[in-house]
């Protein structure tokens, strides 16, 4: 190897390759921002006019991955948690969330996030919040991956006042970004109880038709699998299956009430 920007020496690396291999006494060569070889340490520190870090007791590993998170709301941290997720959201979130959310609001917030995330080992994450620019922006700056889906409701917000608006606002977004190496554009459907079936439909087509990942909460609580059979007979993981939203782009977070 003839050139590199920096080596970094440790006790050991990790890789994740599905074993549990650990590599003693390795270094990690950076060239143009990729690492471009993983050398016993004793070969690395042959390599000159590159600066040499050393990290003794540590071991390296990859970036840890945050698959689900809303950073602006690093903001609200801790506010009204002792409620349950439905009063938490109609008595106390939303209506500070239509006060308060704006640009400045999610650039701040998702600032705190991105560094507290990065201090943790996290150097991926996705975000599911409105102002979804603001965030993609950030992140980016922050040197962060981020998949960002953009938030699609019938609840008129800040962001969007329609549900069109969200979608025509997200894919507006998601041109904007196409192509970019840290960050990827996917749909966000916030739920079955804030997004009716009709727009759920049309947000499946839409991402079938690019291939787009879609995150959505589903089955959060007891109540909610409950309020959505008796007010339509299938539950929520149902719906989604019978109109083409569950599938493998599909990630479905906050699943505690399954059975």
């Amino acid at each position: 190897m003839t050139s590199a920007n920096f080596v970094v020496h440790a006790d050991a690396i990790i890789p994740v390759s599905g074993t549990e291999n650990v590599l003693k006494k390795h270094s990690i060569v950076v060239r143009d921002g990729v690492i471009a070889a993983l050398l016993p340490s004793s070969d690395a520190r042959e390599l000159r006019d590159v600066d040499h870090i050393d990290l003794p007791g540590h071991a390296l590993m990859p970036g840890l991955v945050n698959a689900h998170g809303h950073a602006a709301m690093t903001l609200l941290r801790g506010y009204a948690d002792d409620m349950s997720l439905a009063a938490w959201l109609n008595d106390a979130i939303w209506p500070l969330e239509s006060r308060w959310v704006s640009p400045e609001f999610v650039r701040d917030g998702t600032d705190i996030a991105a560094a507290e995330m990065l201090l943790s080992g996290i150097t991926t994450s996705s975000d599911m919040y409105f102002f979804p620019n603001i965030a993609a922006q950030r992140l980016r700056a922050a040197g962060l991956r981020a998949q960002i889906v953009f938030p699609v409701m019938n609840i008129p917000t800040a962001w969007a006042d329609s549900s069109q608006a969200y979608l025509d606002k997200g894919l507006a977004l998601r041109d904007h970004f196409k192509g970019d190496d840290l960050i990827d554009i996917g749909f966000g459907p916030h739920s079955t109880y804030t997004v009716d079936e009709a727009v759920l439909s049309r947000t499946a087509m839409l991402a079938n038709e690019l291939d787009a990942a879609v995150q959505i909460h589903l089955h959060e609580t007891a109540a909610e699998v409950h309020a959505q059979v008796e007010a339509t007979g299938e539950r929520p993981i149902d719906l989604l299956a019978r109109i083409g939203l569950l599938g493998p782009r599909t990630q479905c977070v906050h699943m505690t009430a399954v059975g």
